[in-house]
């Protein structure tokens, strides 16, 4: 049997099945559960992103000079920015050494660019002692073996959609996301929601 429903001007009537109605609720509350972080985000403090396969795509182009042509994503740009307008520590450790990263991200607002890490573990011990940080308060987003170390630390370790399967099976939260692609978009969002500091403001509205 179907239920017929009218809007508020009685004249479009709309045929719903209750029973299919039903179905695509627990279908989209069931989506919704698992796109979403496990974890209390309103303790994050902190989130630090890796770039290669992160922030920027896996597979990118090479400059002539044997340089890699990094990508960025214009949605992750913005939630980095607001991130740091809304008091959210955003922090980017890789072991890349090009200029072109930390200019991007320092133009975002981000103060800790941290590259040429080898060992990414002695930056991150370095980085929550200098803002004093517990590793329950951090979210590090990685996507391959140079970032287990700090992953297996922090609190909630995250990852893009295409990382590799050792950083999968220690992540608390996998993007549907592949690298380069809105991870990060997709991981502050959540933390800025769950913090009630998500479109809170005027801040939201520019860059």
């Amino acid at each position: 049997m179907r239920e017929t429903r009218s809007d508020a001007g009685g004249d479009a009537r709309l045929e719903v099945c209750p029973r299919l109605e039903s179905v695509l609720l627990i279908s989209y509350s069931k989506q919704t559960e698992k796109d979403m972080i496990d974890y209390d985000l309103k303790k994050i403090r902190a989130v630090i992103f890796d770039v290669d396969g992160v922030l920027s795509a896996s597979t990118i182009n090479l400059h002539p000079s044997g340089e890699p042509m990094r990508t960025v994503n214009i949605k992750d740009g913005y939630a980095i920015q607001l991130a740091v307008k809304q008091g959210l520590h955003i922090a980017i450790m890789t072991g890349a050494t090009v200029d072109s990263i930390r200019i991007r991200y320092e133009r975002l607002g981000v103060k800790d660019v941290f590259t040429a890490c080898s060992v990414k573990i002695k930056t991150y011990d370095k980085f929550l002692a200098d803002n004093g940080l517990t590793d329950e308060e951090v979210i590090f987003v990685g996507d391959d073996i140079p970032d287990y170390e700090v992953m297996s630390r922090s609190g909630c370790p995250c990852c893009p959609s295409d990382a590799c399967p050792d950083i999968k099976a220690i992540s608390r939260y996998i993007s549907q996301a592949v690298g380069g692609h809105g991870v990060g978009r997709d991981i502050i969002e959540q933390v800025l929601r769950a913090q009630g500091k998500w479109l809170a403001d005027k801040k939201a509205f520019g860059w």
